[in-house]
């Protein structure tokens, strides 16, 4: 299989079944030299390993294989074009695995390759990449993953396979599209008020009685346009959300390190997306509609810094 995106979620789920024996390249360019001559470090709550890929491309059109899976782990950003990245190396055989943030992301992809499975692939982890062919994985660890837009086929229960092999927790959901709806619950709010807040990592987040408060508002938000796009997340969701982010070991969310390490954010993918779907339906969501153009405002800035 090959990896498209060696970043710290792409680069830790795609290492760890490589451990156990399947095949993975990757196509990586910002650390193209050290992967290829050292591999991935990756230091561990699990256990640490380094992960070697079977081949270290920069170009798609290095690759010299069909692959069966094609994982992209890259950010879910405007400027990343899908179709000219993987495209060269998209066969009739090659399942498309979306392994990244955001809602309403798959739909273009299936309509650049419309005879290709789509794999929509959910991630709960703590991971970071502090340097060059480093990552640091921190807590969590599970994927959730199925057949877009539902169902789970024999190609997705095999992938669920091999991360089950590999020690990872893989659940299929046949409705991936409801998946990505409760994941969004929590992206949308924390990711963005993490940067908002001036760095603020869970637990100070979670300190504050107020951006407490606007978490779940935003929450409820995503929770009536769900019901409204005919994917209802269960009610208790907020409850349970709240509770296990007061819990977790205090991190940075991944927007908050792309933020302060200068990376562009994936504001469309997570808020623009979302406020579009709100608008569709003419549902006033007043909080991610905030949430949307501070966010926005903040990426544009600390683009040109």
């Amino acid at each position: 299989m090959l990896l498209v995106g060696t970043g710290a979620v792409g680069g830790y789920f795609a290492g760890r079944i490589a451990q156990v024996g399947a095949r993975v390249s990757a196509l990586c360019r910002s650390d193209y030299d050290i992967v290829k001559e050292k591999g991935i470090t990756v230091k561990s709550v699990a256990g640490d390993f380094n992960f070697k890929p079977a081949e270290v491309i920069k170009s798609i059109d290095e690759y010299g294989h069909e692959p069966d899976y094609i994982i992209v782990a890259t950010k879910v950003l405007p400027e990343i074009n899908i179709h000219a990245l993987i495209g060269p190396k998209v066969y009739p055989q090659t399942s498309i695995v979306l392994l990244q943030n955001g809602i309403d992301i798959e739909e273009p992809v299936a309509a650049a390759f419309p005879g290709n499975e789509i794999i929509s692939a959910i991630a709960f982890v703590s991971v970071s990449r502090p340097g060059s062919g480093l990552i640091i994985h921190r807590d969590y660890g599970r994927l959730i993953i199925g057949t877009y837009p539902s169902g789970a086929s024999d190609r997705t229960a095999r992938l669920a396979e091999i991360f089950q092999l590999a020690g990872v927790r893989c659940d299929i959901d046949r409705d991936i599209i409801t998946a990505r709806w409760r994941k969004l619950m929590w992206n949308a709010p924390f990711n963005p008020l993490s940067v908002l807040c001036g760095g603020a990592d869970t637990r100070e987040m979670m300190e504050s009685e107020q951006v407490v408060s606007i978490a779940v508002n935003t929450m409820k938000e995503i929770m009536a346009l769900a019901a409204l796009s005919g994917h209802p997340v269960n009610d208790s969701s907020i409850n349970t959300i709240i509770r296990d982010t007061r819990n977790m070991a205090p991190t940075k969310t991944s927007m908050l390190q792309d933020y302060e390490s200068k990376r562009p954010l994936e504001v469309e993918a997570i808020l623009g997306n979302t406020v579009r779907i709100a608008r569709r339906h003419n549902v006033p969501t007043p909080h991610l509609d905030t949430l949307y153009a501070l966010l926005e405002a903040a990426d544009r800035k600390n683009r040109k810094a």
